[in-house]
């Protein structure tokens, strides 16, 4: 069975959590019981110098080494810390013995042969005073922890065995929620990815509901999203555009061709060319489907040239003056001071003046002005240009570059066209890697900045 991801999170977590828990509490336990030893050591070692010293002073006073105090002191240390002491004299005859107390706490007593407890240790010390040995002293220690310090780290172990479950539980809860948390935003992003192969195009990913690092790319799948569901948009209103298109001038040359075979009219030259017109409608529109095609193929080849920009707007100029004359639109031209050389295809650098100038001189109306001028910037060199026109709004602008848009959906083939001239101007711009720009405000005018790199070498 193939775990998901959330599972997966899960264990991972549980363990790196569980074997931070045992390890940490394991050692905790272990080195607190090694210390406690530690102590209790020390402790027996600090109570048996004290009936060291006792001794040594009582012999000083008054040349015995057992008096009254030394007596009650080893009766209190056996009774309360369980240490039981032998004291011989310098002959080697016992003079304070607290061993026979061993029965009182619950012990086998001593063996008889060699006065070692069964389970007692032992330790012995030299009795000496001014360098001359005095005496001897046993100390008798239970080899294991017994009463109080058993009751003690027991107490100990208890809650340290009671704190590894709790944060075992509280392990397993957090890992249950983090997994949760971490795989929740992938869940949603299935989800989401899911609905948008169903074409759902209205489908976004709640951003403010996933972790902070799957937002940015929550942001990405919203705008991906959003630019289908414009690219399904614009797929569907240039269907119906491109099917009007070709219905006005069908439906026209249907009519033409069917009133000259039933005889309801002549084929004079006038309807004749009435009927070509509607044809080289066709005509043209297919035309500019072509080169959409053909601008936006990756693999487009670029006969690429030096165009002196004077000879340019020279060559423009001559092209376009009578239309605009006739439309009564004045056509400024500022030539370049100095010869500037643009490197790239002279055709299609026409071919994307042509769509620019045609656009403004579409949408400027008599009386007002278009004016072209080059632009020479660090490592961009090209043209803009600038006309008194209509505008366009400005929820219109981060689109024009879309295929069959129009911002205006009144327009008709006369007006505006199906809306793919700037469509081609934007892809043999990026095939000469290149920019374009457009600012333009409505009833003021547009202007259009297209720069082409300059020729290092």
């Amino acid at each position: 069975m193939r775990l998901t991801l959330r599972s997966k999170i899960l264990f991972y977590l549980l363990i790196v959590s569980l074997c931070g828990v045992f390890l940490t509490s394991f050692s905790i336990l272990w080195g607190f019981e090694n210390h406690f030893d530690d102590y209790l050591q020390k402790n027996r070692e600090e109570s048996s110098g004290l009936i060291e010293d006792v001794a040594i002073q009582s012999y000083k006073e008054t040349g015995e080494l057992v008096d009254d105090q030394l007596v009650h002191v080893m009766h209190q240390q056996a009774m309360t810390d369980h240490l039981f002491y032998r004291i011989y004299n310098v002959s080697g005859q016992p003079v304070a013995d607290t061993t026979m107390m061993l029965g009182m706490h619950g012990n086998r007593g001593m063996q008889s042969g060699d006065d070692q407890a069964m389970d007692y240790e032992s330790n012995s010390y030299q009795l000496t005073l001014d360098g001359g040995n005095i005496g001897t002293l046993e100390v008798y220690y239970p080899k294991e922890m017994i009463g109080e310090d058993v009751a003690f780290l027991d107490t100990i172990k208890k809650n340290i065995y009671l704190a590894i479950i709790v944060t075992v539980i509280l392990a397993f809860l957090f890992s249950m929620y983090f997994s949760r948390r971490l795989t929740n935003g992938f869940q949603k992003f299935s989800k989401a990815i899911q609905e948008l192969q169903g074409h759902n195009w209205r489908t976004r990913v709640p951003v403010q509901e996933v972790a902070d690092e799957l937002k940015p790319l929550g942001e990405s799948f919203n705008q991906l999203a959003e630019s289908l569901a414009k690219e399904e948009s614009l797929r569907k209103q240039f269907t119906a555009d491109f099917a009007h298109e070709i219905r006005t001038p069908l439906a026209t040359l249907r009519s033409q061709l069917e009133a000259y075979l039933d005889g309801v009219f002549e084929p004079t030259t006038k309807r004749l060319h009435q009927s070509h017109n509607e044809l080289m409608r066709l005509v043209r529109l297919v035309n500019e489907l072509e080169a959409l095609i053909a601008a936006e193929n990756p693999q487009i080849k670029l006969n690429k040239t030096q165009l002196n920009m004077r000879k340019l707007f020279l060559f423009i100029e001559e092209q376009f003056q009578p239309a605009f004359h006739e439309k009564g639109v004045q056509f400024t031209i500022e030539m370049p001071k100095d010869d500037e050389w643009l490197t790239a295809d002279h055709d299609r650098v026409v071919q994307m003046l042509t769509n620019i100038i045609n656009n403004a001189l579409q949408y400027t109306p008599s009386g007002n002005e278009v004016l072209i001028k080059a632009v020479n910037a660090d490592d961009y060199l090209g043209f803009s240009i600038e006309d008194e026109g209509s505008g366009i709004a400005e929820e219109d602008l981060p689109y024009l570059f879309e295929r069959f848009y129009r911002g205006d959906k009144s327009r008709d083939r006369k007006t505006g066209g199906i809306g793919i001239g700037l469509s081609i101007v934007k892809a043999l711009i990026d095939a000469h890697e290149g920019k374009i720009q457009i600012d333009s405000k409505v009833d003021v005018g547009t202007k259009v900045t297209v720069v082409f790199p300059k020729d290092k070498s």
